[in-house]
């Protein structure tokens, strides 16, 4: 496993987002996280991210215990984060951005850097290739100069992935990328989302809230409501389950189409 989540319980002035959640996500897989708004799904991945400290539950990253680290340490050890709203530097290009995400591999100091010779001409240059590198896989190229300021909500979204993506992450949180995305934007992620599962091999925690692209795209499903987990498993079998429905439907239109 890559991650391993046991009892996550989160609380916050007597407020319970999160109620002994557990789950796990394999090594290679696309694994989803779904429920309705409020359901503490976003809580998970900042508990997995180090922004918030869980009252009680293991977060398992690999052989290592994770919950309580700071972000900067979580990030170093190979976890990568994306934002529901896009949080990019507006006054910076697509490749700057990105460049932002190397960080993490830069061994340069502030001096080498300033005089820009030697091992850090040489590492500057890594870096930039490899940013042009994912400009490239997530076709971008035409925008690679342009202000993010300027860029359709859709391409910032994409630039946020990129960015994640330069860290070279074992494990990418993914916080609703398809949110503010029109129909075409979502076959483009979705595409993309396939392509980092099986081309950079990248293991992803997804949360999302268009069932259509889960189903597609998703090996597995943990659906919370509530902050408690009603179900996992495969999507056929999830989003099949009275559960669910009820939860997103509400009780009495779920037994009308159970009953249907």
């Amino acid at each position: 496993m890559v991650l391993t989540i046991e009892g996550l319980t989160l609380e916050f002035e007597g407020l319970h987002p999160l109620t002994g959640v557990s789950m796990s996500v394999d090594d290679g897989a696309l694994a989803a996280l779904v429920g309705p708004n409020g359901a503490g799904k976003t809580c998970v991945l900042n508990c997995v991210g180090g922004f918030y400290t869980p009252k009680a539950g293991r977060i398992r990253f690999g052989d290592a215990m994770i919950q309580g680290l700071a972000p900067y340490q979580i990030a170093a050890r190979g976890i990568a984060r994306t934002f529901q709203f896009v949080e990019l530097f507006r006054g910076m290009s697509v490749l700057d951005n990105i460049l932002l995400g190397r960080h993490r591999h830069m061994r340069s100091g502030v001096l080498a850097g300033g005089i820009f010779w030697g091992r850090s001409r040489r590492e500057e240059t890594l870096h930039r290739r490899r940013a042009e590198e994912i400009i490239e896989f997530l076709e971008l190229e035409r925008h690679r100069t342009e202000l993010i300021a300027t860029l359709p909500f859709g391409v910032q979204k994409l630039v946020a992935i990129g960015r994640a993506l330069a860290m070279e992450p074992t494990l990418l949180l993914l916080d609703e990328p398809s949110t503010g995305m029109n129909r075409e934007e979502k076959e483009n992620l979705a595409r993309f989302l396939l392509r980092i599962k099986h081309e950079l091999r990248t293991t992803m925690l997804w949360v999302e809230h268009d069932m259509e692209l889960v189903g597609d795209l998703a090996d597995t499903v943990t659906v919370l409501d509530f902050g408690r987990k009603i179900a996992e498993g495969p999507p056929a079998e999830v989003l099949r389950d009275p559960l669910v429905a009820e939860a997103y439907l509400g009780r009495a239109y779920a037994r009308e189409r159970g009953a249907g």
